[in-house]
């Protein structure tokens, strides 16, 4: 039997924009409680969430002082504990997000390594730095106060750990082991790439491994965290070629990673059909399947990359495919990205480029619950700004109106559990500009081309991203499930 994170549908909730529980303008852990009903109606299978730990917050929670503790803008451990036991009386599993590459220049190793203590050895730090660039912009390298330099590949804040150090190691197995004893049934491992260093501190060059990324002995640490995990599945979130980002999801190592080459793959039955076959072939070679994913919290949102029914198509077809399927919260509600202005901007990576680098925080704006103040995301002041157009995409709205992007999700998810049982995809014939995709009776069909397609006789509809008037058409940018088969129920 299959493990149940291999097909599953994960809900993506970057906690401090899902919903506010104490009304200071932030989400919290006291919200997200009081929305797992929410989730459950969608209809997903387990839900992921953004840091929650301790954290002076200098990168929204990617900067933790403490792998072991709540932050108080979230809650405690007791709300932690009761969301937790609420979201499984429900049926939904749980994945923390894990970050393991850098910690906050407040964690209690590097206020000691600062000060000059033996703590040093779990850091990077040399007498003279590197051309190495942040991925915020600017130096991977910042001074000390007596001179050297220490290694942040994000933020200064943010400085890099040593992990070729058994202590690094030791701690970090001991939070898994701490949360797992909690009942966390996973974990998404941030920047999962990038633990790993070149010891000689080498140049990006052409031809040789990268200094610090995708280096091979990554792989030895998460093998090593495999002992730990048990059966509890990690998702690495890893970019490059699908042969390099598979390799984590083998099953002494993670289990699974993301496919994130859709999310640069454009809008093109050829370009999508290139983009599965690779990444299904790579995860097949290691015996594992892909980690679909169409948004996150680090690129703007699908809406507004592809436009509201491309966006919604792409989900249906993701979503009919091998593997498991990251679904971030506010997606199914249709979500554009909204316009922050400049001045209101939280985004450390745009504040700390001078705005070269993109704002993510338009994918960041607090969702909408209710068509009232606040959106009824917070009775509050939100951390970042809700347009005022935004009750219309309000969830109260959406659930009850057949047509809206959430129903069609909905009813999506209720009919995947039955329709795609084989994890085989075949291609079928078919025009250029219309991928249909065959799993055992079930077929998906996508069309990415600027003229109606006529459905293959003898097929019943499942579930459709459209509301054409004619049912026997896949109409422009519209996706739909089909069957040849039985027929438990039709759209």
């Amino acid at each position: 039997m299959s493990p149940w994170w291999r097909g599953a549908v994960v809900y993506q909730v970057y906690v401090r924009s899902f919903l506010d529980g104490d009304g200071d303008g932030v989400g919290d852990l006291a919200g997200l409680t009081a929305g797992l009903d929410a989730v459950a109606r969608l209809g997903v299978d387990a839900v992921w969430l953004t840091p929650v730990y301790r954290s002076p917050q200098a990168d929204h929670g990617y900067d933790v002082a403490d792998h072991r503790d709540i932050d108080p803008l979230f809650g405690d451990l007791a709300a932690f504990d009761a969301f937790l036991a609420e979201a499984h009386e429900r049926g939904l599993r749980v994945l923390m997000d894990l970050v393991p590459n850098h910690v906050s220049d407040q964690h209690p190793w590097f206020v000691a390594a600062r000060a000059g203590g033996p703590e040093r050895e779990l850091f990077h730090i040399r007498s003279r730095p590197t051309g190495w660039r942040s991925m915020f912009g600017g130096p991977a390298w910042s001074p000390l106060p007596d001179g050297d330099w220490y290694l942040h590949l994000f933020a200064p804040e943010q400085p890099d750990l040593n992990w070729a150090h058994p202590v690094v190691r030791a701690d970090f197995a001991d939070t898994l082991r701490f949360w797992l004893g909690r009942g966390v049934d996973g974990f998404r491992v941030d920047v999962a790439g990038g633990l790993a260093k070149d010891p000689a501190y080498g140049e990006v060059r052409p031809g040789v491994p990268h200094p610090h990324w995708d280096r091979d002995e990554v792989h030895d640490i998460y093998r090593s965290w495999r002992h730990v995990l048990g059966d509890a599945p990690a998702v690495a979130e890893a970019w490059g070629p699908p042969e390099r980002t598979a390799a984590f999801a083998r099953a002494d190592e993670l289990g699974q990673a993301f496919a994130f080459d859709v999310l640069r793959t454009p809008w093109s039955a050829a370009a999508l059909r290139r983009t599965v076959d690779a990444q299904l072939a790579a995860h097949r070679a290691v015996g594992a399947l892909p980690a679909w994913v169409a948004g996150n919290h680090d690129i703007a949102r699908v809406a507004t990359r592809l436009g509201p029914e491309r966006a919604l198509a792409l989900h249906l077809f993701l979503l009919a495919l091998p593997g498991a399927f990251y679904l971030y919260a506010g997606d199914e509600l249709g979500l554009p990205d909204a316009d922050v202005p400049p001045e209101r901007w939280q985004d450390p990576q745009s504040l700390r480029s001078g705005g070269q680098l993109p704002n993510r925080d338009g994918a960041r704006v607090p969702l909408p619950w209710t068509s009232g103040p606040g959106a009824g995301f917070t009775t509050g002041t939100p951390w970042l700004p809700v347009p005022a157009t935004w009750p219309e995409y309000a969830r109260e709205r959406q659930e009850t109106d057949p047509a809206s992007a959430w129903s069609v999700l909905h009813r999506a998810l209720a009919a995947r559990r039955w329709l795609w049982t084989s994890e085989d995809l075949s291609w079928e014939d078919a025009r250029p500009g219309v991928l249909v995709g065959r799993r055992g009776d079930a077929l998906v069909a996508l069309n990415t081309s600027s003229r109606p397609w006529r459905l293959p006789p003898g097929t019943a509809v499942v579930a459709r991203s459209g509301a054409g008037a004619d049912p026997t058409i896949v109409t422009p940018a519209e996706c739909a499930w089909l069957t040849d088969g039985p027929v438990r129920f039709a759209a």
